[in-house]
């Protein structure tokens, strides 16, 4: 029987990590920061190293829920000792040259940091391997995956609190109402408890970018005369990442605080929000001689601070992606209109829905990506030919979620793409422009 219960709570523990819809981002973004080829979040007890979520694109032949034999692994050691273990190249490594878990497994670069929960128990490992070698040896890199670690660990004790909660409330159903507003409170208090911790997360790895850009500017302002032309290439090349990792910093704090329970939703004229929005991007729209037509307009009910958000990714997006030599032209225009379950199978037929649709001559895209660029960090071109986060539109389709709205975007290449946003309004708004 005892066997049987710890067998379950191994079991429920996957099932926790795989509930955590950020891991697998996660994942990603460490594979693409450090070139590594597989990624995992694993279980790991003084018995048993079980795979929770992981991102495999070096064919290492594991899926969730498969295990290896925990001593023969340093997942292992990180657990003895609740400390990470970071390896560049393990060929040269003095502490793991000689140890049997990298050749057993075919690995040179490896990291792996403790996931500890917030009582102080250890849960598992972060971990990262791959048959060449990495530059993992770095704060940025350590600082990284230790705050991927505590964001799991913090989105851990959320699912396991709502579990734990979702439980009990079955169990006292008859209770009524009392138990309902005390879960309610429950989960405000870990919302607020969330968006602290992306606050608090955010200010310390902006920190050390804003130290190493100050002191880079410094060196460049007192000492250009004396470095050299690669000296001087290697700082620019570190301002720029630092400015896209602040970026980055910024665009995800901004889409984790889209929040449905920001519900002021207020009769407004869309035109003046595009116009807001035009005025507050002017030199951008200057700079790249773009134009802005706004056909017919319409009022409509939205939440006003995230709908601004919302049209100023869009344009941004399609100033973004114009065409070379080319000026951009976006145009803009909204109507009420009744649901047409042939445009999309959630519009309602009999409903009334504020139909914006922002279109542009941009380089578009192809028509199978129509759901992808929506999705967060995916990009279509690489970052040397287009800036950006890969964040932005994700913003806007989380936006129109909050709205309860739909999306749909449709491109060609060459010929620029269209985003028609589909809003519900209210019985009784009025039809047409």
């Amino acid at each position: 029987m005892e066997v049987d219960k710890r067998e379950r709570e191994l079991q429920s523990d996957i099932v926790s990590i795989q509930k955590i819809t950020i891991v697998p981002k996660i994942l990603d973004v460490i594979c693409r920061t450090t070139g590594m080829g597989f990624a995992a979040v694993a279980r790991v007890t003084e018995d048993r190293w079980i795979t929770c979520s992981l991102l495999d694109k070096i064919q290492f032949g594991l899926k969730p829920g498969d295990e290896l034999k925990v001593k023969t692994t340093i997942c292992d050691e990180v657990r003895q000792f609740k400390k990470p273990v970071v390896i560049d190249d393990v060929t040269s490594d003095p502490v793991f040259c000689e140890h049997p878990t990298p050749k057993m497994y075919g690995f040179r670069s490896y990291i792996s940091i403790p996931i500890i929960r917030r009582d102080g128990t250890f849960f598992g490992t972060l971990c990262a391997i791959d048959p060449k070698p990495a530059k993992l040896i770095t704060s940025e890199i350590k600082d990284m995956f230790s705050l991927f670690s505590d964001l799991i660990a913090f989105h851990l004790q959320a699912v396991e609190k709502i579990e734990i909660s979702d439980a009990n409330l079955l169990q006292e159903r008859e209770k009524g109402s009392a138990m309902l507003e005390q879960k309610n409170a429950e989960l405000e208090k870990m919302n607020q408890e969330l968006e602290s911790f992306a606050h608090v997360a955010s200010h310390d790895l902006q920190e050390p970018l804003r130290k190493i850009e100050t002191f880079s500017n410094f060196i460049l302002e007192k000492d250009h005369e004396h470095l050299s032309s690669s000296g001087k290439h290697y700082f620019s090349r570190m301002l720029k990442s630092v400015n896209r990792m602040q970026t980055l910093i910024r665009d995800l704090l901004l889409y984790s605080q889209v929040k449905v329970q920001e519900q002021s939703v207020e009769y407004k004229s869309l035109n003046s929000v595009i116009e807001e929005v035009k005025q507050n991007n002017s030199e951008e729209l200057a700079d790249r001689h773009a134009a802005i037509e706004v056909l017919d307009m319409c009022d409509a009910y939205i939440i006003p601070f995230q709908f601004n958000q919302l049209m100023q990714n869009l344009i941004s997006n399609s100033v973004k992606f114009g065409k070379s030599g080319v000026d951009p032209i976006i145009t803009i225009s909204s109507k009420i209109e009744k649901g047409n379950s042939e445009i999309n199978s959630k519009l309602i037929p009999d409903n009334n829905y504020c139909h914006i649709s922002v279109s542009d001559n941009g380089i578009g895209f192809e028509p199978e990506h129509s759901e992808k660029i929506f999705e967060v960090f995916q990009r279509l071109h690489g970052r040397e030919d287009y800036e950006g986060t890969g964040i932005g539109l994700s913003i806007v389709k989380k936006i129109v979620d909050n709205h309860k709205g739909v999306i749909i975007a449709t491109g060609e290449v060459n010929k620029g793409a269209t985003f028609d946003i589909y809003l519900p309004q209210p019985e009784g708004t009025h039809t047409g422009n």
